[in-house]
């Protein structure tokens, strides 16, 4: 039940406008949705990815592990993981990031030693979940924005 009204909860909110209540035109007004907005970065094969002896690509695993690691310990980086058992081979892993624009997810994503070596490429898009639904306890805490300088 709480899927279902979770689906029906996604079709009819409308996340291009974070905050504004999820009613059909004419229908009484109904709880004011509020949304938590996150960069889901997916990680895919490169289409013309360079072949690598196994030692190389062994180093550059560690290498793409460690990126990974500081971009989590930095807080902007909230959840990272491979895939498996897909249909489209060509997706490896997906991140959710934490970056007040998606030019700073891609920025960062994009420092990965895999991207960087042309394995992987980055697809980033904003993903709203609703407000509250969504905790990420072994994150470090959402910095608060900081007062403007005067």
């Amino acid at each position: 039940m709480l899927t279902t009204t979770l689906l029906l909860l996604a079709l009819t909110a409308t996340p291009a406008t974070p905050g504004a209540p999820a009613t059909k035109p004419g229908a009484p007004a109904e709880k004011k949705v509020e949304f938590d907005k996150h960069y889901l970065v997916l990680l895919k094969r490169a289409p013309n990815a360079p072949k690598m002896e196994p030692e190389a690509l062994q180093k550059l695993q560690g290498e793409h592990l460690a990126h990974l690691n500081r971009m989590g310990e930095s807080g902007k980086m909230v959840l990272a993981g491979p895939f498996d058992e897909q249909d489209d081979v060509g997706m490896r892993g997906a991140c959710i990031y934490r970056t007040a624009t998606k030019q700073e997810a891609r920025q960062l994503a994009e420092q990965d030693p895999m991207v960087k070596a042309g394995r992987l490429q980055v697809e980033v898009v904003a993903w709203y979940t609703e407000k509250g639904y969504l905790a990420f306890p072994k994150a470090p805490p959402e910095e608060a924005p900081k007062p403007k300088q005067k």
